[in-house]
């Protein structure tokens, strides 16, 4: 598998991180994607210019693509747990419930992104700890809100959803995940926590 060829290529500390959160959350969930290196975002996925240029979730592959300088990026622990916390919604469920709640209530559309983003982010805290990574302070880590561009949904990536929560609620829900240390914590609103909870072994 490509993931265990990359752990033993990159068994540094610049790379513990990341993979201690991938491997931890492949032990909990069953189906969650791959990782590869990619030498340009742009080549995966047939995704174009407009995505992450540092880590972006293929679901049409099921595979989590990242840059070469990924593993230098102070974030990169958290970036991991956070598209983790798309592969979880998509192999589990809940990606496809929002879905079609997004589609029968298109005018809530938004607020529906929010729910979902604030789970992810959840999620990815739920993930680092379990991982025994360090909690990241994301108001001290990034100057201005990450992933609001493309980074995750089918070919073309370029043509996924792109979010806005505020950098503040993003900090918000990853805390709550990292200090629950449990996915029970992570239901937002109407988007449940309980098919997730009952996918983790």
């Amino acid at each position: 598998m490509r993931w265990i060829l990359i752990t033993l290529f990159w068994g540094s500390s610049a790379i513990a991180d990341p993979i201690a959160v991938h491997s931890t959350a492949r032990d909990i969930f069953e189906r969650l994607p791959d990782i590869e290196m990619t030498q340009d975002m742009r080549d995966v996925c047939g995704s174009g210019r407009s995505t992450n240029p540092h880590i972006g979730y293929c679901t049409t592959e099921n595979v989590i693509y990242f840059s070469p300088n990924f593993t230098t990026r102070p974030s990169a622990g958290y970036e991991m747990a956070h598209v983790l916390g798309h592969a979880v919604q998509v192999r589990h469920g809940v990606a496809d419930i929002a879905f079609r709640a997004i589609q029968s209530r298109p005018q809530e559309e938004a607020a529906l992104r929010g729910m979902v983003t604030r789970q992810v982010e959840c999620i990815a805290g739920v993930l680092t700890a379990r991982a025994g990574v360090p909690s990241r302070d994301l108001l001290s880590l990034f100057s201005s809100e990450p992933f609001i561009d493309a980074h995750w949904g089918r070919r073309p990536l370029n043509a996924g959803p792109k979010v806005s929560i505020g950098l503040d609620a993003r900090a918000e829900s990853y805390q709550i995940g990292f200090e629950a240390a449990d996915f029970s914590a992570c239901s937002v609103g109407e988007i449940s926590a309980d098919l997730i909870v009952q996918a983790a072994r």
